[in-house]
């Protein structure tokens, strides 16, 4: 007995230890976007900052037009989420139901492309961006992101767990391929939906390189481009870059929150599959 409350004491401290790795820095980050820009080398000496500056929070706005950044960035991780999960659940439809020459080979090589790093495609896709016009607007940040072969792979995966005697009783029934798939499969692999936009959101909202060297306007501009500003030659706001970063994170947090259970639960589901 003494023994077993010895092995569970020390399991939870080296939980406690394990948290405490994801929490200090958060809180360190919490308190240097509380700090002035003076207090940051105080506050690393000392643990606490001897002034706390809620108003850091403001002049985030102040001074740079956060708000605009931060509708730009869900605006755009929104939409490109949308339209992800379409593409990649269509294609998934044809690549785990349908049944037509090649398609496995031609999966195979659809899934190849996970492989190219995506630095190597930068090049390529923005002289495609510029050549369509598509260059410094939102449709050059949302239409290369809105097809992709890692939701497409997903959602086969979960489409694949699905009996196949599902599509045949529909068929039987009179239903036609855009009716089995809209009615029948996407209700049915909806714990992947949720799983793919979360990720195709996260991935979206907190994309840095893309929207780098493609937009030029100041109001086109994401929230972590718009955190630059914070970052010049002039000398760098810490304090202000970890308030903007900590409202940056709202979103995120929320979206997560709210879709925790059926990520968990889609996430466990996906793994069923052999």
């Amino acid at each position: 007995m003494k023994r077993r409350s010895l092995t569970n004491t020390l399991l939870f401290a080296g939980l406690v230890l394990i948290g405490a790795t994801f929490i200090v820095p958060f809180a360190w980050q919490v308190l240097i976007s509380l700090s002035s820009l003076t207090d940051v080398d105080l506050l690393a000496r000392t643990g606490f900052p001897p002034v706390l500056r809620p108003g850091n929070y403001a002049q985030v706005f102040e001074k740079v037009p956060f708000a605009r950044y931060f509708f730009n960035s869900c605006f755009v991780a929104g939409w490109v989420t949308i339209l992800q999960v379409i593409t990649s659940a269509m294609a998934a439809y044809a690549f785990s139901r349908l049944r037509w020459p090649g398609r496995d080979t031609v999966f195979l090589l659809y899934l190849g492309t996970l492989m190219v790093p995506g630095v190597v495609l930068m090049v390529p896709n923005f002289a495609i961006v510029l050549g369509l016009g598509m260059f410094n607007s939102y449709w050059g940040l949302i239409i290369p992101a809105a097809f992709t072969a890692f939701g497409t792979f997903l959602l086969r995966q979960f489409m694949l767990t699905i009996p196949t005697s599902l599509d045949e009783a529909a068929a039987i029934d009179g239903a036609g391929h855009w009716r089995i798939f809209t009615q029948v499969i996407l209700p049915m692999a909806r714990p992947g939906l949720i799983v793919l936009a979360v990720f195709a959101f996260l991935g979206n909202y907190n994309s840095f390189f893309w929207p780098l060297i493609l937009v030029k306007d100041d109001n086109l501009r994401t929230l972590p481009i718009g955190l630059l500003a914070f970052d010049s030659t002039y000398g760098r706001e810490t304090p202000l870059i970890m308030a903007g970063s900590l409202l940056a994170m709202i979103p995120p947090v929320i979206v997560f929150l709210v879709l925790q259970k059926y990520l968990v639960r889609g996430i466990a589901l996906g793994a069923v599959k052999g």
